[in-house]
């Protein structure tokens, strides 16, 4: 059979190019897939930045760490504790004490992601003046690189300030350095300190200082937390004490809890050697950036694999339906059908080693490139490689493009197999069934399945619905279900075009349902991936913004214009507006440990909550939110415990523990509500957000000039606020999204083109039928257009009912939520990728009709098929 095989392919090869085609791009994409992940498994540790010159650095506690029964569970806490007083008192007998402070800073013209520094802290960079002088008068700046220059002055959100020397860049940050006594002022709280004195001593003052500090309790001991980074020491006690949590909700009493091996030190962490990296800012964002991009190329390469099975299993099935009379030719020469399915999987076999072989050359060309990108994009780390000499990329991808090529091949080889002599030639120039038994079962079985896991989800778990994992896998069940069953739908959706040609257009297409389906299944994988994927991001979009406007009832909120919090005296100017009821709040965080081994941060907000049911509308399913104290929270739905008077052990955004009376519950939403407590429960979290509400009667135009009046906010009204809250894709989201369809169209146009000059190569003796009968060329042409864009119309209505299907399922999920329900179709994006593929149709319609035209009608009636 391999012979037979091999001469198969030399005299079909046409037949197999989108095959190979398809494989080879697949196989590329894996490959690259693979040493995408191959490169993103472990980052490399990054050396101090800001503090490479700084001979000791001390940290205060910013890691929460729990013990549990399935091991230790650490969390980053959203208010690291600052260096005890006492330590720092203890430390400067040492030798001298730099307190570090950062803070975000706008300048208007100026680079984003500006960030303030105390110039005392740029020599343990070490930054070294380039021009003019070190600053020393409030309004006085020292900026690094070139976008500024001496003598410039800059309008910042804390007032405009001048810039009295420059420094050159060091590649890690836009720094802004204040005098130091201006950076305690706009950023009073700071949580390290570079110690110029020996490590030895240091360590063992701040060992002492935590040893003899409140709050450390059971569980709390020297080696508590150590850092696996070279240098790192944690004092007894330093972080939050390691223990075994009693379990959520079983400890009596309310407020601070020092019990069941919770505890919080009030010690420091001694960072020394290639440890100082973590007092760097988001010592951690190589690994987040690696865990997106993990998260990007692994969603492609799932898509990449369900397209490729798809296309292959398709053009195979296609191309076998149409070898029938050879097939019965075999048959009748006494081939047996073991021996005809083993032709059909040894051409497979032959086309899928070929096809993946170029493959694994296409990734390893495209992987080093498409790594400068992703780098270029601003997505990777500047040290991000790919093709650094790892070889199981390219045996995985080369091994899969062949399990590819013989699992596309089986269907087809079976059906090969299973006809007789008689009935393949009688079924030779036309369709038989349109749809065959097995492929009936299977379509059926996938779209009950479908269904069913539409509902459950529905029914035990609607969140899942909203995750993206299950947004982008989930269509890929439907459209499978939806491609198997396409031949029976073919009649009901294929419209008659008006015109003398309408009827033959549509019999053409009913006649030959199998070639219908068979051209319409690559538009519905399109249309659907594009409808699914992006109505998905659009729909929960929209719930978003939706979800914003509802729960603000204030007609005016106030920011910060610089920094990240407002200071206690402007909060007080803003209580003074006349006529306004305001409600300031800070951002924090909980953290609860769930089912005794899960370590869970839940957002939250801090506020009053007298004022905070005037200025916003809350979601509330159960309970009061007017209940509200220092000895209770309010929670999600989502949360385990979410039970009216339960009591919920959590540790505060400090690290604080405490055990909690649960006096109201939310909605779960599109999952942004988040948790409320007091101020006092606020774990040291600063104002960030003021909500005013004008009262009835007042003066609105007074109380906005009131409020405009304070320095160093930002003032927008409601509208304009729940614009700029509305939520946006981030770029690894556009581009996975991007990727993901371009994978997709490209493997439409390959079937497309394929499946089209396979059908155009066979309907030969029809066109010069319709020629003798005195076609011209023109109608014959307009003909294959017409039929082109009516095969494309059908797939792209069944591509949009699997879009409708899922994005209903997801407007389900918010309705059980509570969240605003919307069902965002993405009509202009479904309008493009219908544009492309019906582009792609007519192209691989029309060139090879129009070469078949140029042969004679009767020169062509006399050749054989």
């Amino acid at each position: 059979m391999l012979s037979v095989a091999l001469r198969t392919l030399r005299v079909r090869w046409a037949a197999f190019v989108g095959s190979f085609v398809a494989l080879a791009l697949g196989v590329g994409l894996l490959a690259v897939m693979g040493q995408a992940l191959a490169a993103s498994q472990q980052a490399p540790a990054r050396t101090p930045e800001r503090f490479a010159a700084a001979p000791v650095v001390v940290r205060g506690g910013d890691t929460l760490r729990l013990d549990t029964p399935a091991g230790e569970r650490t969390a980053r806490l959203a208010r690291p504790r600052p260096v005890p007083p006492a330590t720092v008192t203890a430390l400067r007998a040492l030798g001298p004490v730099t307190e570090d402070r950062s803070f975000p800073v706008r300048v208007a013209g100026g680079p984003g992601g500006l960030v303030g520094h105390p110039w005392s802290t740029a020599r343990f960079a070490p930054y070294e003046l380039g021009a003019g002088r070190a600053p020393g008068a409030p309004g006085e700046v020292v900026t690094t690189g070139g976008w500024a220059r001496v003598g410039d002055r800059l309008r910042t959100g804390g007032g405009t300030v001048r810039v009295v020397g420059t420094v050159p860049a060091r590649g890690f940050e836009d720094a802004v350095f204040y005098p130091d006594a201006e950076a305690a002022r706009l950023a009073p709280e700071s949580v390290q300190l570079v110690v110029e004195a020996d490590p030895s001593a240091v360590r063992s003052v701040v060992a002492a200082g935590a040893g003899g500090g409140a709050g450390t309790g059971a569980g709390a001991g020297a080696g508590a937390g150590t850092d696996a980074g070279a240098g790192a020491d944690v004092a007894a006690g330093a972080d939050v004490a390691a223990g075994t949590d009693a379990g959520a909700g079983t400890d009596a009493g309310a407020g601070a809890d020092a019990g069941a091996g919770a505890d919080v030190a009030a010690g420091a962490r001694v960072l020394t050697g290639d440890a100082r990296r973590l007092a760097d800012a988001d010592p951690g964002r190589d690994a987040e950036a690696l865990t997106a991009l993990n998260a990007l190329f692994g969603t492609a390469g799932g898509v990449t694999a369900f397209v490729s099975v798809f296309v292959v299993a398709s053009t195979f099935a296609f191309a076998v339906d149409r070898r029938r009379r050879e097939f019965g030719l075999l048959r009748t020469a006494g081939a047996t059908p073991g021996q005809l399915r083993r032709s059909v999987l040894a051409e497979a076999l032959l086309v899928g080693a070929l096809a993946s072989a170029a493959g694994c050359a296409l990734g390893a060309y495209a992987a080093p490139r498409l790594a400068g990108l992703v780098v270029d994009g601003g997505l990777a780390p500047d040290w991000y490689t790919m093709g650094g000499g790892e070889v199981w990329p390219y045996h995985l991808a080369f091994w899969t493009g062949l399990l590819v090529a013989l699992c596309g091949a089986v269907a087809a080889s079976w059906r090969a197999g299973r006809t007789t002599p008689a009935q393949a030639l009688r079924e030779a120039s036309a369709d038989g069934r349109a749809l065959t038994w097995g492929r009936r079962a299977c379509g059926v079985a996938l779209l009950l399945t479908a269904c069913a896991t539409l509902a459950y989800a529905l029914v035990n778990a609607p969140g899942d619905l909203l995750h993206r994992k299950t947004y982008i896998g989930r269509p890929m069940l439907l459209i499978t279900a939806v491609a198997l069953l396409s031949p029976v739908l073919v009649r009901p959706l294929v419209p008659r075009p008006p015109g003398a040609l309408g009827p033959l257009v549509r019999a053409n297409a009913v006649t030959g349902a199998r070639r219908t389906a068979a051209v319409a299944a690559p538009v519905l994988v399109t249309v659907a991936l594009a409808g699914s994927l992006l109505g998905a991001t659009a729909t929960l979009r929209e719930a978003r913004a939706a979800e914003v406007g509802q729960r603000t009832a204030a007609d005016y909120v106030v920011t910060p214009e610089s920094g990240t919090t407002i200071p206690a005296a402007s909060v007080a100017r803003l209580r003074g507006a006349p006529g306004t009821v305001v409600s300031a709040s800070a951002a924090t965080a909980v953290y609860t440990l769930e089912d005794g081994v899960a370590l869970v941060k839940s957002g939250a907000r801090a506020a009053d909550p007298a004022l905070l049911a005037a200025t916003v509308r809350l979601p509330v399913t159960a309970g009061r939110v007017a209940d509200l104290d220092d000895g209770s929270i309010v929670v999600t739905r989502e949360w385990a415990r979410h039970e009216v008077g339960q009591r919920v052990r959590v540790w505060l955004g400090d690290g604080t523990a405490r055990t909690l009376r649960i006096a109201a519950v939310l909605a779960t939403g599109t999952g942004d509500n988040g948790a409320y407590v007091t101020p006092a429960n606020a774990g040291g979290a600063g104002v960030d957000r003021v909500d005013v509400r004008v009262r009835s009667g007042a003066d609105r135009a007074a109380a906005l000039a009131a409020l405009r009046a304070v320095d160093g906010v930002r003032v927008a009204d409601k509208s304009r606020w729940v614009r700029a809250s509305s939520p946006r894709s981030n770029r690894t989201t556009r581009l996975g999204t991007l990727l993901v369809l371009g994978v997709a169209l490209v493997y439409t146009g390959i079937s497309l083109t394929n499946t089209l000059m396979m059908g155009a190569a066979e309907r030969r003796r029809d066109l010069t039928v319709l020629r003798l009968a005195g076609a011209t060329s023109g109608q014959v042409l307009r003909l294959a257009a017409a039929e082109a864009l009516t095969v494309v119309a059908v797939g792209a209505v069944l591509g949009l009912l699997v879009t409708v299907v899922n994005l209903a399922g997801m407007t389900g999920a918010l309705h059980l939520l509570g969240a605003p329900p919307a069902l965002a179709v993405p009509w202009p994006a479904l309008a493009w990728t219908t544009t492309a593929c019906a582009a792609l149709a007519l192209t691989g319609t029309l060139l090879p009709t129009a070469l078949a035209l140029r042969t004679h009608p009767g020169t062509a009636a006399g050749l054989r098929d």
